[in-house]
């Protein structure tokens, strides 16, 4: 007999508890898989494993923002990997080859990898789920659940779980503290910038102190240097396949403001503020309406964040260029981090990210005091009376209490 699997997170709230990339909150995926006849009220279904597992697929094609290159570039690429363990949630008893039951409620709990782990592939936290334009790259995540029915018959049910990372939000301390860098050219001039933080979101502004100076031993030469514009850029660079053979790099600029100058090099020094506001993707669509989002993917303000999976890795860096006439124009990189959610959204993550870390110390991972599984068999006399019905005169009845 076919069985209908479900699976339920706890009362009023997520499957997810806790925050993803952060340990303190010990992120888990609670809930209870629901397995009961799928024809028939009360036809018994044979039951001989039950098992979940919370399954990482990710998914790369390059080329498939380009029309012409789509057909002719390599397949799409794909893994599929377990996170974390797979969890054995009931076996038959031993010498049977299956078990008739009526209603399986089992629950379950699949803690999230959370330490840094270094090689050690099953301790590393999983990338946030993504899907990238085009599907040039995607990582979604699904609560798969394995059913045996009898010694050949085994069935997999999905339900897709969209899991977002918290590590890298522009509230915590270590991106608020200022990040300076200095280049040189010719010997002649340095750029040095500074960065009051580094970690950015949709639509947050990223300020930029510029200083260009000049070599005090070639004062005369460096006095003829004209600066023509300073530009400040925001790159994203997507590296396909960067564990593989043939790593595949793609930057885009996605963000850009220039400033005219046209100043000769002054002795002291030429200093500015340059400031450009975070791109943001509209989720709203033409009508102004929010669409429904897809189950496998949060919704983002932003196309792309800061992430590393098997297959691609996104990272973002400032670009600042100082064009100049007398001497090379200086471009200087400068590593930056970006976050899914603004700053303002950050900051509202942090009170419930320290309650969530408060109700975590309470958790074992070795013991999590799970509920007890709940399995009524066919043969028990009230076992009816859990599905809601009766027999009433010979024949089954919904049951009224």
């Amino acid at each position: 007999m076919a069985a209908f699997v479900r699976v339920s997170g706890p009362p009023n709230s997520n499957f997810l508890v806790g925050y993803p990339g952060i340990s303190a909150t010990l992120p888990r995926i609670e809930g209870k898989v629901e397995v009961r006849p799928s024809a028939g009220v009360s036809a018994a279904v044979n039951i001989s494993l039950v098992t979940i597992s919370l399954q990482r697929r990710e998914t790369i094609h390059p080329s498939a923002d380009s029309v012409t290159k789509r057909h002719l570039a390599a397949p799409r690429k794909e893994i599929a990997d377990i996170v974390g363990k797979e969890m054995l949630l009931y076996r038959c008893p031993h010498g049977k080859d299956s078990e008739s039951v009526l209603a399986m409620d089992l629950p379950f709990v699949i803690f999230i990898p959370y330490g840094r782990g270094g090689e050690e592939i099953a301790r590393r936290v999983p990338p946030a789920s993504l899907q990238l334009p085009n599907r040039t790259a995607e990582t979604f995540y699904e609560l798969v659940v394995t059913l045996q029915q009898g010694p050949s018959e085994q069935k997999k049910y999905a339900f897709p779980v969209p899991i977002s990372r918290y590590d890298t939000l522009s509230t915590f301390g270590m991106y608020n503290r200022p990040e300076s860098a200095e280049r040189v050219t010719d010997h002649l001039v340095t750029l040095g910038i500074s960065l009051p933080r580094w970690s950015y979101g949709p639509l947050d502004p990223v300020s930029v102190y510029i200083r260009l100076s000049p070599n005090a031993e070639w004062m005369k030469k460096a006095s003829k240097v004209t600066i023509q514009k300073i530009t400040v850029g925001i790159d994203e660079e997507i590296t396909y396949n960067h564990e593989g053979d043939e790593p595949t790099r793609k930057v885009k600029q996605i963000a850009k403001t220039q400033q005219p100058v046209g100043v000769k090099m002054p002795e002291a020094g030429y200093f500015t503020n340059l400031g450009l506001v975070f791109p943001a993707k509209d989720t709203r669509d033409n009508d102004g309406i929010i669409p429904r989002g897809k189950k496998e993917f949060p919704m983002y303000a932003v196309n792309g964040f800061t992430t590393t999976g098997t297959l691609y890795k996104i990272e973002y860096s400032l670009t600042v260029k100082a064009t100049m006439s007398g001497a090379r124009d200086i471009v200087l990189r400068q590593p930056i981090v970006v976050c899914p959610y603004d700053h303002a959204g950050c900051k509202e993550e942090m009170e419930a990210i320290e309650q969530a870390a408060k109700d975590a110390a309470h958790v074992s991972p070795d013991n999590p005091m799970l509920p007890a599984a709940q399995i009524i068999k066919a043969n028990e006399p009230h076992g009816l009376k859990a599905l809601g019905v009766a027999i009433v005169g010979g024949q089954k009845k919904p049951l009224i209490d």
